[in-house]
């Protein structure tokens, strides 16, 4: 067995950095390494890593708003501030001195790498996203890896002064439980007959007003297909509009469930033949994971259009279909679903295509680079 480890993890704000950095935590632990989280705790990672059953150390860190530039001062003082007390931590206490940091994105990951480029070990940073953030683009030129989930990125960390060699096209981490998504479990919860088609439906925490609407449009023609079944989760804001502008039946409800979100995604993944959905980097991640066939409508307002880019991922490898949120209202759009619904050689087509990009290895790949630096 390879030396035991020690990894520390910055990662913050977000599910879409917590749960990749989770992802690498977990598969680092089942190699036998040990793996402590820098956060803050009363953000999302102050619940979802203790949850997880990792060590947990409180840091404060705060952004600036570009409309109010007066307040990159205090962002730079906190920063600096935390930089020093992690660096004086790892000097005096060698428990807590990591081999290798890991940052995941967002600024709360800046002290730590900083405080571990000032000590001579080695960093890696990880960019969900195919538009890097401006915290992994400062940190770019001193890492020692950075892992990919996005091959259009490559450039971006070149430019700002990553070794070539250090840039990786590792994919974006799963989390083991969503990995082990089970089909027959997935449909036996929501009532889905396994000869039946099931569609899955869900446009993240933002931008799912529209989809939801054409959801509502299209109701009749989904019910009117013999064995199709539909799971729509809303979002918890569009929840009671959109259940009321559907207004199912009782046999309706029986072949069209609604939700305002998807707790059990694993499950509900694998028990789906197709998705429709939105293109954001963790949404993408589970989607190609599982190998589900996909129709995605990237959120039109992302930041530099990210989503069109994290969609030509799976659409280039023919894993998935595109269409654009102004295009969904046209018939095109339902020939497109609804065509895919009425043919299964094609989505098993698509299926073999996501399963050959090999993102459920991800969170592998992603760990054996980071031993390899941590060496």
């Amino acid at each position: 067995m390879a030396a035991k480890l020690k990894v520390a993890i910055a990662a913050g704000g977000t599910a879409g950095h917590v749960n990749p950095a989770l992802a690498l935590a977990e598969e680092l632990r089942s190699r036998g390494h040990d793996v402590r989280f820098y956060g803050e705790s009363r953000r999302l990672e102050g619940k979802l890593v203790p949850a997880a059953g990792f060590p947990f150390t409180p840091i404060h860190v705060t952004g600036f708003d570009r409309e109010r530039p007066w307040t990159v001062i205090s962002a730079l003082a906190n920063l600096a501030r935390t930089e020093g007390r992690l660096v004086r931590d790892f000097k005096r206490d060698a428990a807590l001195r990591p081999d290798v940091a890991v940052g995941f994105g967002a600024y709360i990951e800046l002290p730590l790498v900083r405080a571990a480029a000032k000590l001579g070990i080695p960093y890696a940073l990880h960019e969900q996203n195919s538009v890097p953030g401006l915290a992994n683009k400062q940190a770019a030129k001193g890492a020692a890896l950075i892992g990919i989930a996005q091959p259009a990125v490559r450039a971006v960390f070149e430019q700002r002064g990553a070794s070539p060699a250090a840039i990786e096209l590792v994919g974006n981490p799963v989390r083991a439980s969503v990995l082990a998504g089970d089909r027959a479990r997935g449909r036996a919860e929501l009532g889905v007959p396994e000869g039946a088609t099931l569609l899955v439906v869900f446009g993240g925490s933002l931008g799912a007003h529209h989809l939801n609407e054409r959801m509502v449009a299209l109701k009749d023609e989904l019910l009117s297909m013999e064995g199709v079944h539909v799971l729509h989760s809303t979002g918890a804001d569009d929840f009671e509009a959109t259940e009321r502008a559907l207004a199912l039946d009782e046999a309706e409800a029986q072949r069209y469930h609604v939700r305002p979100y998807i707790d059990d995604m694993g499950d509900v993944l694998a028990a789906a033949d197709l998705v429709l959905s939105r293109a954001g980097a963790s949404s993408i991640a589970e989607i190609a994971a599982l190998a589900v066939p996909a129709v995605l409508v990237p959120y039109p307002h992302a930041t530099a259009d990210h989503q069109t880019t994290n969609a030509r991922y799976l659409v280039d490898a023919g894993a998935a279909e595109m269409c654009a949120d102004a295009a969904i209202d046209e018939p095109a759009f339902a020939d497109m679903l609804l065509g895919l619904l009425r043919d299964p050689q094609r989505r098993a087509e698509m299926r073999a295509h996501a399963e050959g990009l090999g993102q459920a290895r991800a969170a592998e790949r992603f760990a054996d680079a980071v031993e390899r630096i941590a060496r």
